[in-house]
């Protein structure tokens, strides 16, 4: 059990990875997480369920190397088991057919946004994914994101690729342009869902 089956570098100090849990796979929603414990030795780490095969009995994470424990669990490989894995965890995200949503995040919260996005457009929703990253080199799963919004739009603070900026300063500038949309999703710091309430 727990045992990872694939890592995947998408950035130089982000990995994802699809890891076995079966029961987790079965149950998990848009917006649960799970709490982690990379060794036996280890502190426990909650991070976000990206994606969920039933079939597979497999569940997809994005882990970002920020911290000692972070750290040892992004330099597991492919066969190598996590000591412990308990969810799904949380309260799921509401998903409803409002119309047009706006999803927002940025860094790795754009790992948090992809399953929602996807959940509000199948859903019957226009979906916007709106993300923010530092630089092109750490935008992190943008084809995905491009198959389960109808819009992606990107802002990276170096101006590297799309609006030169933050994603609150992309958001702004977004809005004065584009019908109000009926809801807005955001992953990250209050400033950010400030701005979009």
């Amino acid at each position: 059990m727990n045992r990872i089956l694939t890592k995947r570098q998408l950035t130089p100090e982000t990995v994802l990875f699809e890891v076995e849990a079966p029961r987790i796979a079965r149950r998990w929603k848009p917006g649960n997480f799970i709490i982690i414990r990379p060794t036996p030795d280890s502190e426990r780490i909650p991070l976000t369920i990206v994606g969920g095969n039933a079939e597979r009995g497999t569940i997809t994470m994005v882990v970002q190397a920020i911290g000692k424990t972070t750290r040892i669990t992004v330099a597991l490989n492919e066969g190598d088991s996590l000591a412990d894995l308990v969810g799904p965890l949380g309260e799921a995200a509401s998903i409803e057919n409002v119309g047009r949503v706006l999803c927002i995040a940025g860094g790795v919260g754009v790992a948090e946004l992809l399953p929602v996005a996807r959940a509000f457009r199948e859903a019957g929703n226009f979906v916007t994914a709106m993300c923010g990253a530092r630089s092109t080199a750490q935008m992190i799963l943008d084809e995905e994101l491009r198959q389960a919004a109808d819009e992606v739009v990107w802002a990276t603070d170096d101006g590297s690729y799309g609006f030169h900026g933050n994603v609150v300063q992309c958001m702004r500038d977004w809005i004065t342009r584009n019908p109000k949309p009926d809801l807005c999703h955001v992953i990250g710091p209050i400033p950010m869902m400030r701005f979009s309430a």
